[in-house]
């Protein structure tokens, strides 16, 4: 589901809510607010240093934060709303943006960097997803969702023209996991758990009986 958030010209923000995931919401900025690759943040103290980000942790039920380029995907706490929480961070996301401070101000730690947990690689095999795969798979037909993550491990769905394609898994060890690997290194597998058989041309063949 996506819809424009009302920002003054010359910042517009397209808020559109996972289908995956309905407590967690893309908003598209037309400007860049963070060129330098992925950032996520799950806590006020864990931003600390970052405008941008230390004003969103401000709002009662964000939960965390991931921006990449001009994305910014929030993700809420189940007793939070959307229409509550919408115009609030389109505001603080504009307002930052023409004050001319960077963002992010805070430079990623060096050395000995911490194993991510899986909310933070869910974040961001999220918005790879979206940003990268499905658009590209969409053309085709198809859809991949991410599932589940657990220790490291994604689980994803496949639908539509990926669904009972015999090249889906050539398409997935090919494609998908090495654009996931360069952004998650953290990922020790990737696991398809869709229903090949229900396609509409399966490649786990059933014997009549």
């Amino acid at each position: 589901m996506s819809d424009a958030v009302s920002v003054s010209a010359p910042v517009t923000i397209r808020a559109e809510l996972s289908v995956a995931d309905p407590d967690t919401c893309k908003f598209t900025v037309s400007r860049i607010l963070h060129p330098a690759g992925e950032r996520f943040f799950e806590s006020r103290q864990q931003a600390a240093g970052s405008p941008l980000l230390e004003r969103l942790f401000e709002l009662s039920g964000v939960a965390h934060v991931l921006v990449a380029g001009h994305v910014v995907t929030i993700g809420k706490t189940p007793d939070a709303l959307w229409p509550e929480l919408k115009p609030p961070i389109a505001a603080i996301v504009r307002s930052q943006l023409l004050s001319g401070i960077p963002a992010i101000l805070q430079a990623p730690q060096s050395g000995g960097a911490r194993q991510r947990t899986d909310t933070e690689i869910r974040a961001v095999v999220e918005s790879l997803l979206d940003r990268e795969v499905n658009p590209s798979v969409a053309a085709h037909g198809g859809a991949i969702t991410l599932a589940d993550v657990k220790d490291g491990r994604l689980y994803i769905e496949m639908s539509g023209g990926c669904q009972g394609c015999a090249s889906s898994q050539v398409t997935l060890r090919q494609g998908f996991e090495r654009m996931v690997h360069r952004v998650a290194p953290e990922v020790v597998e990737i696991i398809d758990v869709t229903n090949h058989a229900g396609g509409q041309t399966p490649y786990y063949q059933q014997t009549p009986p």
